[in-house]
């Protein structure tokens, strides 16, 4: 999402004559020829690798960074607390370029020579920059907006990502049904197949919700499947029906079922902020107008989501301070 919203961007600063082709030339493709004494130049310290020095003789080509190569050679010292610093995009350079009106662009162009890890970081705040944060943030997962979008005869697909698991979601969602509308499901595998098409059956015919789990575990089934839904016809089928199906993403999957169904696809959040606002709309509201104490309730509740939230974000350093290895879910909380 980051690199199609940070594409975007780039199209739009062009077509709006604010994008400078060597630059983004540079940003996206680095040195694209040999650099006049490249070879014949040593880069002036050793923790400066024959890449990275190589780029910057390559930067200094470019007209807002003419003269870099030289100064950071006579001052490579100065240079070393950016390439040291945990997040380099964000450090000011050395006097005099740090009074250099550089653009956000221009510099990632410096960013990609030393730390080209932090380019991610530094794609996302110009996408912020130009866009707008709502560009980089991951909208709230609501099923109640797919749901809108379905009909009798359209599926509807969840994609599933590691450390997710939209079926409580689902349960949750089919219990604000004013109608108390009924959902069965089957979990595919090996011979479950023909069990899922009786399933489906029944329910078109009463009007129920069908979920059918793990869909990639029983690739050779989906094309009964899609022969099922293909025959459908709207005057048998239940206006209250709808199938519910889940999958790890898989090139089996049949393409007709993908283009006639709704997709969605509820990621793990990223960062502190959007687990804890993740964990916060999963609550439901009606709880704290029951309490006796809202804003009491309401104080441990958010201490709770922010401490799963650590939790979360800890997963990245895998079992280190605990016995065993253990993603923690919305289950948990």
């Amino acid at each position: 999402k980051l690199l199609f919203s940070f594409s975007l961007t780039l199209k739009i600063m062009d077509s709006c004559k604010r994008l400078d082709p060597d630059e983004c030339r540079f940003l996206l493709v680095g040195p694209s020829s040999e650099v006049p004494d490249a070879a014949k130049t040593k880069p002036p310290a050793s923790w400066l690798s024959i890449k990275a020095w190589s780029e910057i003789l390559s930067l200094s080509e470019l007209k807002p960074f003419t003269g870099l190569a030289d100064f950071v050679y006579k001052n490579v010292r100065l240079f070393e607390r950016i390439n040291d610093a945990a997040e380099a995009d964000h450090e000011e350079l050395p006097p005099p370029w740090d009074e250099v009106s550089f653009t956000t662009l221009q510099r990632m162009c410096f960013v990609r020579t030393l730390r080209p890890d932090r380019l991610c970081s530094a794609a996302a705040d110009l996408v912020a920059e130009e866009l707008g944060a709502e560009f980089i943030e991951p909208p709230s997962f609501d099923i109640a907006v797919s749901f809108a979008d379905s009909t009798k005869l359209t599926p509807l697909i969840f994609l599933l990502s590691p450390g997710s698991d939209p079926v409580n979601d689902l349960l949750a969602f089919v219990e604000t049904r004013e109608k108390g509308q009924k959902l069965e499901s089957i979990s595919l595998g090996q011979g479950q197949g023909p069990k899922a098409a009786k399933l489906i059956a029944r329910a078109v015919e009463a009007g129920m919700w069908t979920l059918l789990s793990n869909c990639h575990l029983c690739i050779s089934w989906l094309p009964e499947l899609e022969r099922i839904l293909e025959q459908l016809s709207p005057v048998e089928v239940h206006d209250d029906f709808r199938l519910w199906l889940s999958s790890m993403p898989t090139l089996q999957f049949p393409p007709l079922l993908l283009q006639n169904g709704v997709k969605m696809t509820a990621e793990p959040p990223k960062g502190l902020r959007a687990n804890v606002l993740g964990s916060v709309l999963r609550c439901d509201p009606r709880s704290f107008e029951d309490c006796e104490k809202p804003e009491v309730y309401a104080r441990l509740v958010f201490a709770f989501c922010f401490f799963h939230a650590v939790l979360q974000e800890r997963r990245r350093f895998g079992a280190i301070g605990w016995s065993i290895p253990y993603n923690f879910t919305p289950e948990d909380l």
